[in-house]
């Protein structure tokens, strides 16, 4: 669809001939923050996966703005605008600040003006870039490296942004650093597909809420309805629905 910036059309994918995806249908809106929630084991993950070229489908299509990518590779999809934060902390700690962003940059290393200008963009967005950019990565908070790590997946101007798991592993005050820090990305024009083990954090991000199970997509539709939802909080959310306060 046009109003989609990615398509996933009855993918079936997973590891060593076992398949954890069973047909998933999930459409992402452009300038959406989709959120993928669902109990352990429902194949959230492996969509990231999936879409970023490291599993190749074994039946079905990936599209990327009308583009198809399920046949591209894991390099080219990344050159195609597609940026991921994986799950867990991917930071250097002995590097500064300045340095783990410009990481980011790889592939377009010797384009220097390019690189300056993303840079100079990255650090408006996120001002501890600017503020710390001398720093040792391994000084910061919780909250502060997610944004780092957020500058870095930025510098190569991506049209998708996926997060894997965010709030992992953060403390409340991380948290509300972490909600801002997406709240910006989304002020920016950027499309975000998250996914969360944490549904009421998840649910709180997202315009728009995937729901998954079993490997299969249970609903997908504004992120509110499923919040509001009794009958899937009772199902999937712990008997409760969770809460857009703070």
């Amino acid at each position: 669809m046009t109003d989609h910036m990615l398509t996933l059309s009855g993918v079936v994918a997973g590891y060593g001939g076992g398949d954890v995806l069973q047909g998933v249908e999930i459409g992402v809106p452009k300038g959406s923050v989709a959120c993928i929630v669902g109990p352990n084991g429902a194949g959230k993950s492996t969509v990231l996966k999936t879409i970023s070229g490291l599993l190749t489908p074994r039946l079905g299509e990936i599209h990327l703005d009308g583009e198809r990518i399920d046949n591209k590779s894991a390099a080219d999809i990344l050159g195609r605008g597609i940026s991921q934060v994986p799950q867990a902390d991917a930071l250097f700690s002995h590097m500064t600040v300045r340095e783990n962003v410009l990481l980011g940059a790889y592939i377009i290393r010797r384009q220097k003006a390019l690189v300056r200008e993303r840079y100079e963009q990255v650090a408006e967005l996120f001002p501890i870039i600017a503020d710390r950019s001398n720093q040792h990565a391994g000084n910061l908070s919780g909250g502060q490296r997610r944004m780092v790590e957020f500058a870095r997946s930025l510098m190569l101007d991506p049209v998708l942004l996926m997060l894997d798991e965010p709030s992992l592993g953060l403390d409340p005050k991380a948290l509300r650093t972490l909600y801002d820090s997406v709240m910006v990305l989304k002020g920016s024009g950027k499309t975000i597909l998250v996914v969360e083990q944490n549904v009421r954090f998840g649910m709180r991000l997202a315009t728009h809420g995937i729901v998954m199970e079993s490997g299969k997509v249970v609903t997908q539709r504004d992120a509110a309805s499923i919040i509001d939802d009794p009958e899937l909080a009772a199902m999937y959310f712990g008997g409760q629905t969770p809460t857009r306060s703070a």
